[in-house]
């Protein structure tokens, strides 16, 4: 008969720099705090703003509404449709091996948290394009006549957690020396 492990030790309990099986709902409701921003900051602007209309808000920023078909830069972005499933598909994936690496690795909260928020944006923007076929664009930052490609909540959700990924794994090497 299989001895288990005390459930402390399972779930990489007080102190445990990994451990699995943990609890899911913690950052589950941050991806869903990060899908609610986006989707009602995209349903404001889609109702405020017309296709291309724009709104200058400060001398570096315009609240514009513009739709992406691609990835990010727009690329692929006029590659005759079929990305637009293969990009949910893709977020559909990735959503999955998240949640998995969520599970695995739920002690860990800086790494969970970064996971959250690109799981949140990846879905964001996979609700996107299941509903418009396009995902919605409308943060526009510029110097001068150059604009950084327009980009919305869920993209900046991603960025962040991909730079919280990072500082993580930098903290987490710093700490093995």
């Amino acid at each position: 008969m299989a001895k288990t492990l005390p459930k402390q030790s399972r779930s990489g309990g007080a102190g445990s720099s990994g451990g699995t099986g943990g609890t899911l709902a913690p950052w589950l409701g941050v991806a869903v705090i990060v899908i609610l921003a986006d989707q009602l900051t995209k349903i404001a602007i889609a109702k405020v703003f017309s296709y291309g209309e724009g709104r200058a808000i400060t001398s570096f920023f315009n609240l514009v509404l513009v739709y992406n078909k691609g990835a990010a830069f727009s690329f692929l972005a006029t590659a005759g449709g079929w990305q637009r499933w293969g990009f949910t598909a893709l977020g559909v994936v990735a959503a999955l091996v998240i949640c998995y690496l969520l599970k695995r690795h739920a002690a860990q909260h800086l790494f969970c948290t970064a996971l959250a928020l690109i799981l949140g944006g990846a879905l964001g923007n996979v609700l996107d394009r299941l509903m418009y076929g396009h995902v919605i664009d409308f943060l526009d930052f510029h110097v001068g006549r150059w604009h950084w490609p327009a980009f919305n909540v869920a993209d900046s959700a991603i960025c962040v957690g991909a730079a919280l990924l990072v500082f993580d794994e930098l903290r987490r090497v710093r700490g093995a020396r």
